[in-house]
């Protein structure tokens, strides 16, 4: 089985592939200018922790930050894509702090222009088992509702490409380029209407959750910094 770490290496690994144009190995930084970029995970960092309804074990989250850098004038140009692809679709998160001589000494290498990459990744916890049921079943219906937002950050600028998800459910989806999300058939007591749905927003290294008033036509999740 395939752990949490091993997955988030090996998924960036497969993207940086698709970026770049060439293959992407995991491995040290190298000074052979042919060998082209390598993917190096570096050290896990903290992410936010979320708390499901009724104290429910969310999944344990944190980062996977890996190092991506190649030799030479020759690994510029991949370095190059690989950036752009990043900024465009606003995923990964890229953080341009590689500079530190300590860690190309630590390598045992020259330094060089290079990317930190920040992959979110989690653990899923095992639930504890149901409690018995004492008492009759009793059947409610639901109501099915449509949940339409926008998700942006401090400045109101649209944040693309964040997943949004329905705490304790299935239900998920995507933003698109202008920050916009939808979510269908979302189940609701119509016994609470006034009751708010937990949504979790992942992306850009940071986990969070936010409360939506589903009576709102106009919802609008700001992503503070930290």
């Amino acid at each position: 089985m395939t752990g949490a770490i091993e997955a988030a290496v090996a998924d960036l690994a497969a993207w940086l592939t698709g970026a770049a144009g060439d293959p992407v190995p995991v491995g040290p930084p190298r000074d052979d200018p042919a060998d082209g970029l390598t993917v190096w995970p570096l050290e896990l960092r903290p992410a936010q922790q979320t708390v499901g309804s009724g104290g429910a074990r969310e999944p344990y989250r944190f980062v996977v930050r890996l190092l991506v850098s190649g030799a030479g004038l020759a690994a510029l140009p991949a370095l190059d894509r690989v950036l752009a692809a990043a900024a465009t679709a606003g995923t990964p998160e890229v953080v341009l702090t590689a500079g530190d001589p300590a860690l190309w000494r630590a390598f045992g290498v020259a330094p060089r222009p290079a990317l930190l990459v920040d992959v979110p990744a989690q653990i899923v916890r095992p639930r504890p088992p149901a409690p018995p049921v004492r008492h009759p079943l009793r059947l409610r219906q639901l109501d099915m509702l449509t949940l339409d937002g926008q998700v942006v950050g401090p400045e109101r600028q649209p944040l693309a490409a964040m997943r949004v998800e329905v705490v304790g459910t299935p239900y998920a989806t995507q933003t698109d380029h202008a920050g916009r999300f939808r979510l269908v058939g979302v189940p609701h007591d119509p016994d609470a209407p006034g009751r708010p749905v937990r949504v979790r927003l992942i992306g850009r290294g940071r986990t969070l959750t936010a409360d939506l008033d589903p009576g709102d036509p106009d919802l609008v999740i700001v992503c503070a910094p930290d």
